[in-house]
């Protein structure tokens, strides 16, 4: 069992334009609405993967209410009074463009519940991703981290800012992308960035480089794994793919360059859907023994 905890779900709005103009009236040729989130995205591809999977997350208001209706994997939610957030993405021509709202203020006693849930059913393995509602603790990362260890749990961490420091200092495999890595840590290049996460606590610093692939750092040595080339279409939600794809391999107890090889061919099999939270399976099998498009 996998669990997934997002501290920020959304309702995910997709549209689909021709073209994305600014200051114009854009014509909207497609709509989609799903539940969204990091960590509803890759528990979305956990359960593609026929990978046991469970999601946590605090629920609230008419957006809560439709979230949990929406959500088409085991979750378990703890309600909260504010109202979940939503999040907009345009794709057209270019890079698909996304505006997020920051989520609701959550009380103390809200989190406390949440945290008192996660102990209740934390098993297996544990992936806390996604940003914090506004107003929340990134130490509450840490106390995540700490719940599942007490539960001889592992976690991967994919968070960025302070968040990412605390889990990296509870010890937490973390997974930054490039920019969040060097962001956090005010270090000049991706080697020092993750020697800083390491120094702090982290188990491992997995950092996604895009078109350029993925590599890890344990301490010891670093492996890098090339992106699929040749893959074209919608990058929203590729990092909540590889993230899934890390995370199935590492709690089924596969070396870690197999991980890395897993996330990069997920990765790149959700460039061919439309919108986050899905997967091309044929596309990723082939990835992951080779082919390219």
């Amino acid at each position: 069992m996998i669990v997934t905890l997002t501290p920020n779900p959304a309702v995910d709005v997709t549209y689909r334009v021709a073209a994305h103009l600014l200051g114009e009236t854009n014509r909207v040729r497609e709509v989609q609405r799903r539940p969204g989130g990091k960590g509803v995205n890759v528990a979305r591809v956990l359960a593609a993967l026929d990978v046991p999977v469970r999601a946590v997350l605090p629920l609230g208001g008419d957006a809560g209410r439709w979230l949990g209706n929406a959500l088409d994997v085991p979750f378990d939610a703890v309600p909260i009074s504010g109202e979940n957030r939503t999040t907009v993405t345009i794709t057209g021509d270019g890079h698909p463009t996304v505006y997020t709202e920051p989520g609701p203020e959550v009380s103390e006693e809200e989190w406390t519940a949440f945290g008192e849930r996660l102990a209740e059913c934390v098993s297996g393995f544990l992936v806390v991703s996604g940003s914090l509602p506004r107003g929340a603790s990134p130490d509450l990362v840490a106390e995540w981290v700490r719940i599942a260890r007490n539960a001889g749990v592992p976690t991967l961490v994919d968070a960025s800012g302070p968040a990412l420091l605390a889990a990296a200092r509870a010890g937490a495999v973390v997974k930054p992308n490039q920019s969040e890595l060097l962001a956090a840590t005010s270090a000049g290049d991706e080697a020092a960035g993750a020697a800083t996460l390491l120094r702090l606590g982290a188990r491992q610093v997995v950092v996604s480089r895009g078109a350029d692939g993925i590599a890890a750092y344990t301490g010891h040595s670093v492996l890098t794994v090339p992106a699929i080339p040749g893959v074209h279409g919608n990058p929203t939600g590729a990092g909540d793919a590889a993230t899934a794809g890390l995370a199935a391999a590492l709690a089924a107890g596969r070396p870690l360059i197999e991980a890395l090889r897993a996330a990069a061919a997920l990765g790149a099999a959700a460039v061919l859907r439309p919108v986050a939270g899905e997967v091309d399976l044929p596309a990723y099998h082939r990835f992951l023994n080779g082919a390219t498009p």
